[in-house]
């Protein structure tokens, strides 16, 4: 619904006829959006695209933990982040945004239907809906028209297949994007978090040459079962055709593929740039890990927000996960794809 006009043009897909009045609405919004969209465009268009801070990454693949430890470190007030609005609205987000908030707030659900986190217009969001919703490279075009989640996966991950000219789009897009956060939220670093980075820690290290990264991993058989639940949950809300795609075995095939770019893209960070975490360990002393991150990565503050951190730990206390059961046949296709990264970290099956 955030698309813009050409990013319509480029991602498409066969749309039965009962998903054509969401399509019709996307491409009516985004006609109404156009002049707002000049205008912020405008606005932007001579300023530099530098950050005053580099960025931070957090990276994992998905269900690994990474939405608990963004949320908790962006409670701090320390970073700039993605909000929701910014999420839906990346071309319009300081202007549009800004005027349609009392409305925009009304409109967001009171959770994530996929484990239940609840949403406020604070909640801090991936900036992947953001970026495909600017440009074709992103796995989201998959979810959409899912007969092509395959090619639209190894794309907007891995780049598989793309042009210099596709990834220098994506990369103008995540560039303003980025710069824009910080207009929002200026004198503050700006903290990212995205799955789909953990397969391209190297191109943003081109772009951001001191840019941090922390890498949180969770038990790869829990892994598996939440992925399933992800994609289920996901492709039953946004995708506009039939899936004809087998998600398990995507997800078998790519788990390893990405981590195995991470350890690569990873092996000369310095310390100051790079920690990763255990997220049973986390879970279990998330303030410890917390202080540890802002020391290993020199990052000033965490005395002044040890409080906040503390107080969003007790507001969490009543949250639940996901539970799984976890067949022998599914712990079999896991070790069989992902042995290499749990013999590393010495997981077990659960259950």
């Amino acid at each position: 619904m955030g698309c813009n006009l050409r990013t319509l043009r480029q991602v498409s897909g066969a749309v039965p006829l009962r998903y054509w009045p969401h399509l019709s609405l996307a491409i009516a919004t985004a006609v109404a959006r156009l002049p707002m969209t000049a205008l912020e465009t405008a606005r932007l268009q001579r300023q530099p695209k530098t950050l005053e801070h580099s960025p931070i990454f957090i990276v994992g693949h998905w269900r690994s933990g990474t939405t608990f430890l963004y949320e908790l470190l962006c409670d701090s007030h320390q970073f700039a982040y993605v909000s929701p609005f910014a999420t839906g609205l990346p071309w319009e987000f300081l202007t549009l945004g800004s005027l349609l908030r009392p409305l925009l707030t009304q409109a967001l659900p009171e959770d994530r239907f996929i484990d239940g986190i609840k949403v406020t217009p604070q909640s801090p969001q991936e900036d992947e809906i953001a970026l495909a919703n600017m440009q074709p490279l992103s796995f989201y075009h998959g979810l959409y028209f899912p007969q092509q989640l395959e090619p639209y996966f190894n794309q907007g991950v891995f780049f598989d297949g793309c042009t210099p000219t596709q990834i220098e789009q994506w990369q103008q897009a995540a560039t303003l994007f980025f710069h824009k956060l910080q207009l929002e939220t200026p004198g503050k670093p700006v903290l990212i978090k995205n799955p789909v980075y953990t397969a391209r820690v190297a191109r943003l290290c081109q772009m951001y040459p001191e840019a941090k990264f922390i890498h949180i991993y969770r038990n790869p058989y829990v892994v598996f079962q939440s992925t399933r639940n992800f994609y289920r949950k996901l492709l039953g809300q946004l995708a506009l055709q039939p899936c004809t795609t087998d998600t398990d075995t995507l997800a078998l095939k790519s788990y390893p593929r990405m981590m195995q770019a991470l350890l690569r893209d990873v092996a000369d960070l310095p310390p100051a740039q790079y920690i990763e975490l255990r997220f049973e360990d986390f879970e279990q002393d998330p303030l410890a890990h917390v202080e540890a991150i802002y020391r290993q990565l020199e990052l000033p503050g965490f005395t002044a927000a040890r409080d906040r951190f503390a107080q969003y730990l007790q507001s969490r206390r009543r949250y639940r996960k996901n539970q799984y059961q976890f067949p022998p046949e599914d712990n079999q296709r896991v070790y069989a794809h992902w042995h290499e990264f749990i013999d590393r970290w010495g997981y077990s099956p659960e259950g």
